[in-house]
């Protein structure tokens, strides 16, 4: 578990909030707070830093303290907690009609974020040498899924071979991107984060932006 709480100390953790209404919408993610300011990237954007009282692209910093901001959009006011699901507001929100997706390296080099996988919230750690997403059986139960049900398979794991079971997601959403369909294998291994492997990763052109990963998609 020390990579994930690394993460969390160092704020890497992304919450995506999707605007509606009447303009487009617009994908907000807090990446971490540094002491009363918090570091926001908005529309794929460069991190920004904002304290109470700043506005970034229409986002009104109201407060920020430990792992908490309070912003304010449209005259309506969200908390937003690094390390939770991502959440709508306002118009239509969470269609997950998004293209691209921005994420902050974290401790270790490591690009991590939240996310969903059939709507219940995970924590995601990107790894582009698997070749499908992975997650424990214990992740799997509780986010709802049937796995045992899934096609068994042998796994060679650090104590040795072990069974597993490919599954179908129904979907694996991150910020305001949403993709149906994606091939995973459940681990009995205990495993700290579901691994974002190119079953997912393939629909998108990856590029490095200095400490950013760009993912647009392609289809």
């Amino acid at each position: 578990m020390k990579p994930l709480r690394l993460l969390l100390r160092s704020g890497g953790a992304v919450l995506a909030l999707l605007l509606g209404g009447a303009a487009a919408a617009q994908s907000v993610a807090l990446t971490g707070v540094l002491g009363s300011k918090a570091l926001l990237v908005v529309d794929g954007g460069a991190p920004r830093t904002a304290g109470p009282g700043d506005t970034v692209q229409g986002v009104k910093v109201v407060s920020a303290a430990g792992d908490l901001a309070v912003v304010e959009i449209g005259g309506k006011r969200q908390t937003l907690r690094v390390g939770e699901a991502p959440v709508s507001v306002g118009g239509k929100g969470g269609s997950g009609g998004g293209n691209k997706i921005v994420l902050p390296v974290g401790s270790g080099g490591h690009f991590m974020t939240q996310g969903s996988i059939n709507g219940r919230a995970v924590q995601f750690m990107v790894d582009t040498g698997a070749s499908v997403v992975s997650l424990s059986a214990a992740e799997a139960g509780r986010v709802g899924l049937d796995y045992r049900a899934g096609q068994p398979v042998r796994m060679g794991t650090a104590n040795g071979v072990t069974q597993g079971w490919r599954v179908q997601l129904g979907s694996v959403r991150v910020n305001d991107v949403e993709v149906y369909g994606v091939e995973a294998v459940v681990t009995p291994e205990p495993m700290p984060f579901v691994l974002l492997g190119n079953s997912f990763l393939s629909r998108f052109t990856m590029r490095r932006d200095n400490d950013l990963m760009v993912l647009d998609r392609r289809f």
